[in-house]
């Protein structure tokens, strides 16, 4: 701007507005950010030890299946929500020169949020489960997390409107941006019909509840794991370094790129399966677009840093910083490689994604979470941070942390995908059982337990610095600032800003309605045709909905978390058909709510295990896997035959399954309990035939009866 001119008197500007800063809520979201943190890697640790030590699986409430919902709900909306918050409510006010909108609002956010947390730390063990990824929570937690996230924007965007700021700094555009479109992803992957207080089925069956859960699923990751954090990025980092943002105009077009195109890339976790190929082109081709505004958002982060590097050599919290931008370039590097079909083959399924996924969490999210504490919680309370060595330590010990967990799953991953595919000179799989490859890699799984155990050990020694430092000072709940109001700032003729992207930042709601129409346009282009044009989702005539006994059987499988290390998705490769079977079709699924096509093989493809094994060896195998698995890392699932099967749903559950079009007859309805019984009582009078006593109202007849119907509506 050109604000001098011989021609043009200067006004004075009026009296500076006195007003307060509410660091009491930044507060509860830093101390929640702490606790949740330290909670969530601890869980994380104890699922690491019993990948490789399955007597580590106590009680069935604290089995792996269980306790992995649990773990990544706690990291991702308890850990780093909260930090995300914390970071928010801090730099939104100062951005803005205002006190949040409503100190209620606030409180019912903070509170609320923490109530949904606690809800999942309940339900989750219990087995109350969706199985859908990062999106487990039943039906009456996702209507109070979509209150509480509208609350949270009201606060927002009614701060914004209130500003005593002209202009929107680049941070906020990236906190609009995520309020809109989580809000969009939350609502339309939530739709189900509810059975009960907490149990639902989700409203779409199949390939389209698949392509809707990795819209969800991997924009989760962009717009809850990556945008709100490019903001406090864009914020923190210049403050910590007292640098300017390297280039301003990058951050626009970082900024519109980023939200535009990643919403395209979710069916690039889907590749190989029986999603339609155009859907799985597309979102190949726009994942490898993303390499673009992902690595402008990390120039632009490191280059900020450019003149600053003796301080960083100094201090831990920007080393941290440094280790964090470069994570997400990384893991922005490695998600358009793995969108490729040719990698994709050998990689999913494997332990390379979870070495993926963890370097974006530990890296990114994690160290930029506490590097954000780090910086806010002593300026709260007016005092400097009790010992910069710990941070220091913090960080090494947390670098090695990511190293020792990422490193080895990458070995694994590699491994696995390796070893599943190889064939012999005769031209037989090399590896036919598949526990010859878990044997392999179980010591990675223990040295990826030390990783998580330094990452842990380095996050409570950071909890206690953080403790101390408040114990030190006394926090300034109220915190005195002055600006200028916006509707009072003085006016000098041929101020205004001429650049294009002038206009959008100065206009909070147009800036909101954009991001929205930006988000939507791939949103619909993906999610219309496949569930508006049927020749997408062909029908099969053999395919049957499951039985009664079926459906809870089915619902066990799902308490179970056996999603969690099973696939249920034969995908056309000759490696696989000749271990499995016949390749998964789309119309296979078209009674499955939800779809269980799984992210992950600790254990293998379930698909066509009907009919593999007798019903005493899947007894067997469940009450005591290594009896029919020597050397299997499976937990035992041994209170299943003990625990009495509750039919007092069934019905319920039949007539909801019919309300989603699910063919079911009035008879099979309202005679749903007695026809489980029936068929109950075979699966029992089998196992007796086969040695094994066990009356039929058990809820092991019941999974029994679901595994052997899996993939036996299709003859090879």
């Amino acid at each position: 701007m050109h604000l001098t001119s011989s021609s043009v008197p200067l006004i004075a500007p009026p009296n500076l507005e006195q007003f307060e800063y509410d660091n009491r809520i930044v507060r509860n979201f830093a101390f929640a950010t702490i606790i949740w943190a330290v909670i969530g890697l601890l869980v994380g640790v104890i699922i690491a030890v019993q990948m490789f030590w399955p007597a580590a699986n106590v009680t069935q409430y604290g089995t792996f299946g269980r306790l992995r919902p649990l773990h990544t709900n706690g990291v991702i909306f308890a850990f780093v929500g909260n930090a995300i918050f914390a970071g928010i409510y801090y730099s939104l006010q100062r951005l803005c020169k205002a006190r949040m909108f409503n100190d209620l609002l606030s409180k019912i956010h903070f509170w609320g949020w923490q109530l949904i947390i606690l809800s999942a730390v309940f339900t989750l063990p219990l087995g109350i489960t969706t199985s859908k990824e990062y999106a487990e929570l039943e039906w009456p937690i996702d209507i109070a997390i979509a209150l509480i996230w509208v609350v949270f924007g009201i606060n927002m965007m009614g701060t914004i409107i209130k500003r005593r700021e002209r202009h929107l700094y680049v941070a906020i555009w990236f906190y609009i941006a995520t309020f809109v479109t989580v809000a969009m992803l939350h609502i339309v992957n939530s739709l189900a019909i509810p059975v009960s207080f907490l149990k639902s089925y989700s409203l779409y069956a199949g390939v389209q509840d698949a392509l809707v859960q990795w819209w969800y699923g991997h924009n989760a990751v962009a717009f809850f794991l990556t945008t709100p954090f490019l903001g406090l990025m864009y914020y923190f980092l210049p403050k910590m370094a007292n640098r300017p943002v390297y280039s301003y105009r990058l951050s626009v077009l970082h900024f519109w790129t980023l939200i535009f195109i990643y919403i395209w890339a979710g069916p690039h976790h889907l590749l190989y399966t029986s999603l339609p190929d155009w859907a799985q082109s597309l979102g190949t081709v726009f994942s490898i677009m993303l390499i673009a505004p992902s690595w402008g958002g990390m120039i632009n982060g490191l280059l900020t840093l450019r003149g600053a590097w003796d301080k960083v050599r100094e201090d831990g919290t920007l080393k941290m910083m440094v280790v964090g931008i470069t994570a997400y370039g990384m893991a922005t590097f490695e998600g358009p490689l793995l969108s490729l079909k040719n990698v994709n083959a050998i990689a999913h399924f494997t332990d390379w994604i979870p070495a993926h996924v963890h370097v974006g969490a530990l890296g990114w999210n994690g160290f930029l979470s506490f590097a954000i504490m780090y910086y806010m919680i002593p300026k709260i309370y007016n005092t400097t941070i009790f010992s910069k060595r710990l941070i220091n330590l913090h960080f090494w010990l947390g670098t090695l942390g990511i190293l020792f967990w990422a490193v080895p799953m990458y070995i694994a991953g590699f491994t696995q995908g390796m070893m599943w595919k190889e064939f012999t000179a005769e031209g037989t799989l090399k590896y036919g059982n598949f526990l010859e490859i878990v044997v392999q890699i179980v010591p990675m799984y223990m040295m990826r337990a030390l990783g998580g155990f330094l990452y842990l050990t380095g996050a409570i020694l950071g909890a206690y610095n953080i403790f101390k430092t408040v114990a030190q000072g006394r926090l300034i709940a109220n915190e005195k600032a002055e600006a200028v109001a916006l509707t009072k700032t003085f006016v000098i003729e041929h101020q205004e800003d001429t650049y294009w992207h002038s206009w959008v930042e100065r206009k909070p709601m147009p800036l909101l309605v954009l991001s929205l129409v930006a988000v939507l346009i791939g949103s619909l282009i993906e999610l219309v045709p496949t569930f508006m044009v049927q020749s997408n989702v062909p029908t099969i005539a053999a395919v049957q909905p499951y039985t009664a006994l079926e459906i809870e059987g089915r619902d066990l499988y799902i308490r179970e978390g056996c999603v969690g290390c099973h696939s249920q998705m034969v995908r056309p490769f000759r490696s696989e058909t000749e271990r499995y079977g016949e390749y998964s079709k789309a119309g296979e699924f078209v009674y499955d709510h939800p779809f269980l096509w799984g992210s992950k093989r600790t254990g293998p493809d379930l698909h066509r295990q009907g009919g593999k094994y007798l019903d005493s060896w899947q007894y067997l195998h469940l009450v005591e896997p290594t009896s029919m698995s020597p050397g299997s890392i499976m937990p035992k699932y041994d209170w299943l035959k003990d625990q009495k099967l509750d039919l007092s749903q069934t019905t319920d559950k039949l007539r909801a399954m019919q309300t989603l079009g699910v063919p079911y007859t009035s008879y099979e309805v309202d005679d749903a309990a007695a026809n489980a019984r029936a068929q109950a009582q075979k699966i029992a009078d089998n196992l007796a035939k086969e040695g094994i006593k066990i009356t039929a109202d058990k809820e092991m007849i019941a999974l029994i009866a679901y595994l052997q119907r899996l993939g036996t509506d299709i003859k090879k």
